[in-house]
C-alpha cells in the first residue's frame, strides 16, 4: 500500500487545511518536511517528523505563554487592592441620612431621629457583616 504522504496531489486538487489550522509559517514547514521526505525517502522520514514536533511545540510554548500574559495582564496587580464598594455604601448613607434627618426631626422629633439613624447603622453593619463572610 503506497504511504500517502509519498503521493503528490493530483492537479488542481491539493489538500487545503481547515482555516485556522495554524500559522503561514507552520504551513510552509510542514510544506518543506514533506518536500524533504519525497527528496530523502522515507529512511529519514522519522528525523523529518521528529524535527517538525519540535519546532511545532516550540510554536505552541510560545502561544500559551503569550496566551497566559494576556490572562495575567487582566489581574489585579500584586499589592493593589481592587475597588472597595464599602465607600459607596458610606457614601450612600451619607448622603441619604442629611434628607432623612430633617424629615425625621421635623416629623418625630428626638425618636424619628434616632430610628433614621438607626436604620442607616444597621444597613451599614449589615453590609459590613455579609462582606466579612464572603471574603
Amino acid at each position: 500500500m503506497p504511504e500517502i504522504a509519498s503521493q503528490p496531489p493530483a492537479a488542481g486538487q491539493g489538500y487545503r487545511p481547515p482555516q485556522q489550522a495554524g500559522t503561514p509559517s507552520t504551513r510552509e514547514d510542514l510544506r518543506a518536511v514533506m518536500a524533504a521526505r519525497r527528496d530523502l525517502g522515507p529512511e529519514y522520514e522519522d528525523a523529518l517528523v521528529d524535527s517538525f514536533l519540535d519546532k511545532l511545540d516550540v510554536e505552541i510554548a510560545a502561544r500559551v505563554r503569550n496566551e497566559v500574559a494576556a490572562q495575567i495582564g487582566h489581574q489585579p496587580m500584586p499589592g493593589r487592592r481592587p475597588k472597595d464598594s464599602s465607600v459607596g455604601v458610606a457614601l450612600g448613607s451619607l448622603g441619604i441620612g442629611i434628607p432623612l434627618t430633617a424629615i425625621a426631626a421635623g416629623a418625630a422629633n428626638g425618636p424619628g431621629l434616632l430610628l433614621a439613624w438607626g436604620g442607616i447603622v444597621a444597613v451599614n453593619l449589615a453590609y459590613a457583616l455579609s462582606r466579612r463572610t464572603h471574603r
